[in-house]
Parts: C-alpha cells; sequence; structure tokens
C-alpha cells in the first residue's frame, strides 16, 4: 500500500474521487470515436460502466462493493516500458502526489465480450485481494478507447528474468512458499483459480518479496492451444492440452493449477524451460511430450529428497493424485523453508548483478557485429 495512511493517501484508495480538469466529451462529440463501439456500457459522460461492478471513468473507478480509488492520468509521470503483449502494454509511472512509482498497465479494449469480463475480472480480484503474495492495487480509469491500471511496482521485475543459471534451493523454497500461500488464498478466500502460473507471472522486488500478478485478460488471451505457436513456453497441465486437442476444453481446476507450479519450480531450478522448443521438430511434437512423457524433475545436484517429491507431487500426470496447496505448505520443503535464513536481498542483487552484465555483453557483441558488417561494406 502507498506510503502515508494507506490506498486512500493523497487521493487514493477509498473516498469518492476527486474530479479534476479533464475536459469531458458530450455525446454528440462521442459519435466518432472510439466510444462509439461501446455504446452499451459507456455512458455519456464518457464513463464505463461494467455490468453494475464497476464504474471507471478518467478520475478513477468506483467498486459497487463501496470502494473507490481516485487516480489519473495527470497524476502520471511516464517512465520506462516495462512489458508488452497482444493486450497491451505494462509502463512504469511516477505517481506525482505521493513520489510512489508503479507499474501501469494499459489494455486497449475491443469488441470482444470475454476481454471485457476478464478486465472486470482481474480489476474485481486486484482490489479485494488483499495479502502478502499478491502485488497492490493502487486505482484505475479510462479514457477513450483504454482502460489503464496501476499496480505495485516489483523494482526487480518477473522471475523468468531473474533464473537465468539456475536458482538454489532454499531460495526456490521461499519462492515456492510464497507462491503457493498466493494461490491458496485466491482459492480459500476468493473462490479464483489463477490459470496462468508461470514464472513471468511471479514478481520480485529488491527487499526479496515474492508475488503473484495477471489473474484476467493477459493470460486469457495467450492461454489457447489455438494461439500456440513453435517457441511456446506452455505451462498447461497434460489433461488441458489433451482436452482442448479433442475440442473438449472441460472444467478447470486447481490439481491443473499445481502442474504448473511445478513446471514452473522446473524452470527456475535449471534456469530453462523444461520443454525446450528448438528440440523438438514442432509445437506439435512440444505438447505429446508433455502429454504423453515422463514428466520433468528436478537435478539431483543441488536438491534434496524433499524438494524433488514436492515437485513430483505436483507433476503427477493424473490431476486427482496431485496435492493440494494444503498438502504442498505441510510438506517438509516447506516447513523446512519457515526454519531457515534465506538472503533473498541477496539473491535478487546478485541475479539482477548478474543480467545487467549479460545485457552489457549483448549490447557489446551487437556493436561489435555492427561494426564488421560497416567494415565489410566498405571495403
Amino acid at each position: 500500500m502507498l506510503p502515508g495512511g494507506g490506498p486512500s493517501g493523497a487521493g487514493l484508495g477509498s473516498g469518492r474521487p476527486v474530479m479534476d480538469d479533464i475536459p469531458r466529451r458530450s455525446p454528440q462529440q462521442q459519435a466518432g470515436t472510439p466510444f462509439a463501439n461501446f455504446r452499451k456500457i459507456v455512458d455519456p459522460s464518457g464513463a464505463l460502466n461494467f455490468s453494475g461492478k464497476a464504474i471507471l471513468h478518467s478520475t478513477g473507478v468506483n467498486f459497487s462493493n463501496g470502494a473507490s480509488f481516485a487516480i489519473n492520468m495527470t497524476q502520471l509521470e511516464l517512465e520506462e516500458e516495462l512489458g508488452r503483449g497482444n493486450y497491451g502494454t505494462v509502463k512504469k509511472v511516477l505517481h506525482k502526489p505521493t513520489n510512489v512509482h508503479m507499474a501501469m498497465k494499459e489494455i486497449r479494449l475491443e469488441l470482444d465480450e470475454g476481454k471485457l469480463n476478464a478486465i472486470i475480472m482481474e480489476l474485481d480480484i486486484l482490489h479485494r485481494a488483499a495479502a502478502p503474495e499478491i502485488v497492490d492495487f493502487y486505482g484505475a480509469f479510462f479514457i477513450e478507447s483504454c482502460v489503464y491500471y496501476c499496480m505495485e511496482y516489483m523494482d526487480a521485475g518477473s522471475l523468468d528474468k531473474l533464473e537465468e543459471g539456475g536458482i538454489p534451493e532454499d531460495v526456490l523454497g521461499r519462492i515456492t512458499g510464497a507462491m503457493v500461500r498466493g494461490l491458496k488464498f485466491l482459492k480459500d478466500d476468493m473462490q479464483i483459480i489463477h490459470r496462468d502460473v508461470k514464472p513471468t507471472n511471479v514478481l520480485v522486488n529488491r527487499k526479496g518479496e515474492v508475488k503473484l500478478c495477471d489473474f484476467g485478460v493477459s493470460g486469457q488471451l495467450e492461454r489457447s492451444l489455438a494461439k500456440t505457436n513453435i517457441g511456446c513456453q506452455s505451462y498447461m497441465a497434460p489433461e488441458r492440452i489433451h482436452g482442448e486437442s479433442q475440442g473438449n476444453v472441460g472444467t478447470y481446476t486447481v490439481s491443473s493449477d499445481v502442474w504448473s507450479l511445478g513446471l514452473a519450480m522446473i524452470e527456475m531450478a535449471h534456469g530453462h524451460y523444461p520443454y525446450p522448443p528448438e528440440t523438438y521438430a514442432n509445437v506439435f511434437a512440444q505438447l505429446q511430450a508433455i502429454v504423453h512423457g515422463d514428466p520433468p524433475e528436478l537435478p539431483e545436484e543441488g536438491f534434496g529428497p524433499d524438494a524433488r517429491d514436492f515437485v513430483g507431487r505436483c507433476l503427477h500426470k493424473v490431476p486427482g493424485m496431485r496435492a493440494s496447496y494444503g498438502d504442498l505448505l505441510a510438506h517438509p520443503f516447506l516447513v523446512e523453508d519457515k526454519r531457515r535464513e534465506v538472503d533473498m536481498v541477496g539473491w535478487v542483487a546478485s541475479a539482477l548483478e548478474k543480467r545487467e552484465a549479460r545485457f552489457k555483453e549483448q549490447l557489446q557483441q551487437a556493436q561489435a557485429q555492427a561494426q564488421a558488417q560497416n567494415q565489410t561494406h566498405s571495403s
């Protein structure tokens, strides 16, 4: 939450939004704008009404349960881009009234009911999900045909950017414990199944905190087999891949997320995705390996029997045989994690140094190649 009084500090959080000076279009002016595509949900004032669950406008968002978050574009100073996907972009921004950095996600609206439902689902989860393992929500607003929402900025980024070379067992235990607690909170307290568990959706900060993100639109756009292509890293459980290939999506269960958790652990331990696309002739062969092959395991070197057994309980091919979140929290691997000291701050700092060194090396290689090409052309 924000310093100086929690989410309501400096105009954010509870209370009605403070209106700013952003001019509002008249209904006549809106007729030729992107608003025209959303007449059913965009009212004449320019607010976006999500079926009574939430109302977004240029100065904030009001939820039907009474929660209200006042934030708008004039308060934000845009900085660097953090990520880009089919859904839009995520940018680092500075909230000037509080001097707090945030991650602002921009979602481009389309005439797609599923996408609209995914947006309101993620907003609803974010504003209600108050837990140490879930990213904090600071507010949302709507301008023209884009929804923007602001979340806690995790300054070390996602785990996929920190795992190169592999993550040691003690750090893996600390990360896994946070993931399991976050997933169990979503399931038990909010009746939510994440559905997109993977290292890119696990964020870390320099304080060593680990938090889950992306419960809605970005995952929903890219989870289907129809969008899978070679080079894809699929975290879908075997039964989900098999079901979709047969045209039978079926019911998504917690056990599918448990599989994804186990696969993410394998990736973090090895430092790379366990089904490398380049080792398969095509994406079909890759998916067949996930469905019919033996599940991957933690390496014996560097990982004890408890860690290996824990992953094995996540990656059982039969969904009903996989461990529950309660089972996982009671497993010796995570019980031991509570007892030991783990220097997460030191590990994050080291991982960031390695990432920076790798970036500089890649930059030098690119510059050397460019220089060599220039010399070849000039000669």
